[in-house]
């Protein structure tokens, strides 16, 4: 993998800003190794397990403040667990990996940019089908993606007004979690390869997480951050979509 120093202050940046609103980073995580020219191969399980550890530390602090709904998030992962499996064990096509990875990219573009003070004061009731049907979807993309999911999941929580912000960031990091480890298990059955740098990796992802999750939990404004790791992914969606312009 590419040892260019910059990755390693925006890994930093990336599990910083995913944790603190509920999120484990691996789509930024992927687009920073999509900019610095790593093989799908190494990506998909590269961000998997960096997710694990970032996501489960945010859940932590989220969890602690009381924010967890337990009632919404068993279907979801009843349905998302198995399907993360499946979909970490298909074979994807390196070319057309990228392509659906950079349309994904551009979810959390939008997250960022539109739904990032986005506010639910009277949330709905969903119906267990919907939970069930959302959570194999997203759970199928993740494991095929190498994601955890969670940023899709957010937005829909927040647009059908499940849950308020907090709750969304708690629910999802768990989310995250649990189809980070299915798909990580879906992939052994393939053979997945590690990077020689994971050691560093992981231990500056915690380190940003952990930051990124007590940050969250009390209320840091991260307006600038947010439009900045926005810019970053439009750029590595970009980058897939069109290789050869690099």
């Amino acid at each position: 993998m590419d040892n260019h120093f910059w990755i390693y202050p925006l890994l930093l940046a990336v599990a910083f800003l995913y944790s603190s609103v509920g999120h484990g980073g691996a789509s930024g995580y992927l687009a920073l190794m999509a900019l610095f020219g790593v093989q799908a191969a190494v990506m998909k399980p590269t961000a998997l397990l960096l997710n694990l550890f970032v996501s489960l530390t945010s859940f932590i602090f989220y969890y602690r403040g009381r924010y967890f709904n337990r009632q919404l998030f068993i279907p979801l992962a009843l349905a998302s667990v198995p399907m993360a499996f499946v979909g970490g064990a298909m074979q994807i096509h390196d070319d057309i990996y990228k392509k659906m990875l950079g349309v994904f990219l551009l979810i959390p573009v939008a997250r960022f940019l539109f739904f990032r003070d986005m506010e639910v004061n009277e949330t709905a009731k969903p119906s267990p089908v919907w939970l069930l049907l959302i959570g194999a979807v997203i759970g199928l993309l993740s494991g095929m993606l190498g994601i955890g999911g969670g940023v899709i999941l957010s937005p829909v929580l927040l647009l059908l007004r499940w849950t308020n912000q907090k709750q969304a960031a708690a629910i999802s990091a768990l989310f995250i979690f649990v189809n980070s480890v299915a798909g990580l298990l879906g992939q052994l059955t393939k053979g997945i390869s590690f990077s020689s740098e994971m050691t560093a990796y992981v231990a500056i992802a915690f380190c940003g997480g952990l930051l990124g999750s007590w940050f969250g939990a009390m209320k840091f404004p991260q307006k600038t951050i947010k439009l900045l790791l926005a810019l970053v992914l439009a750029i590595a969606a970009f980058k897939l979509f069109l290789p050869d312009l690099y």
